[in-house]
């Protein structure tokens, strides 16, 4: 038998936080994590269960610091040259953090190119993020644009409560105070069928924009720098408050799943990517109990607690 409780939302946050007590908030991740998978969401979300890194997400991690940081050097000194010096200081404080280093532990041998499951070597990896950066330069010329923010925070909370947040890689604005919203992808610019679910993101962070200046995003733009390309968008008010609508109703769906205990899985291609078939029941496993304490403490204020005989 389930029943409801209501659960303290201050409950395991620490007193200097008390004027500030945590609350459960959407983000684009998330919200695509939940459209994906309702289970994952909850793994990631409210388990928190440890995930492996991968090559490639780390490589991101390392361009998208280079390109930071790229910002900070005058305009004269923003070359290709001045951005490839940069990668070096950037991967000595990344690959201090836990589990990266130990992704080159089985680095490829010699006479391992053969093996398409080999991992890449520490010089060769790190040469193509090299050339990631280095793409950037035949997509933008940096010496012509002053951010206005990067890895910026953006963060409302709507009219019903829900807080939106995320992390936006880079805020130009126009001296006539247009704004243009850019990400970088260093993965290649999917198929024109896939283009809504890659906007999903820059709207998100278009709506936060708009609910907190006042003024609709130019352009959003991501920039892919796997084949060199980019995909641009311009957003309208109309467009903005379906979104908003959208949100509203993951977010009302997300309620209803933590106030239940009840996330279903759904299996799709993107299964094979996934940390957690050991305990998804897609694949055999069972889930762990549900975190209560947890989701408490992260802010929950609604949790199923299940009556032991």
């Amino acid at each position: 038998m389930t029943a409801m409780v209501e659960t303290d939302v201050s409950t395991g946050v620490q007193p200097d936080e008390a004027q500030a007590p945590r609350r459960p908030s959407l983000s684009p991740s998330r919200a695509a994590d939940f459209k994906t998978c309702p289970l994952l969401y909850r793994f990631r979300t409210i388990d928190r269960l440890p995930e492996r890194k991968s090559l490639a997400a780390v490589r991101g991690t390392l361009v998208h610091s280079v390109l930071e940081r790229l910002y900070d050097l005058p305009a004269a000194q923003r070359t290709v040259a001045g951005a490839l010096e940069l990668l070096e200081p950037a991967w000595a404080e990344l690959r201090e953090e836990p589990g990266v280093a130990e992704l080159f532990e089985a680095a490829q041998g010699e006479g391992a190119e053969s093996d398409v499951n080999a991992p890449e070597s520490l010089q060769a990896w790190l040469a193509s993020a090299g050339a990631l950066v280095e793409r950037y330069f035949t997509l933008e010329d940096p010496r012509r644009i002053e951010p206005e923010g990067r890895e910026e925070l953006v963060e409302v909370t709507l009219p019903d409560g829900l807080l939106l947040r995320g992390y936006v890689d880079r805020l130009d604005v126009a001296r006539n105070g247009a704004l243009r919203v850019v990400d970088y992808k260093t993965g290649s610019m999917p198929r024109e069928a896939f283009e809504s679910k890659a906007l999903f993101q820059m709207k998100f962070y278009a709506l936060v924009l708009w609910r907190t200046r006042g003024v609709v995003a130019a352009q959003l733009k991501l920039i892919y720098l796997g084949d060199g390309d980019a995909l641009t968008y311009a957003p309208d008010e109309a467009e903005l408050l379906r979104f908003e609508r959208t949100l509203l109703a993951i977010w009302a769906a997300i309620e209803r799943a933590v106030s239940t205990g009840d996330f279903r899985p759904n299996k799709t291609r993107l299964c094979g990517w996934c940390d957690h078939q050991a305990v998804c029941p897609e694949f055999g496993g069972t889930p762990p109990p549900f975190p209560t304490e947890a989701a408490a403490a992260a802010g929950w204020p609604t949790l199923p607690v299940v009556e032991r005989d």
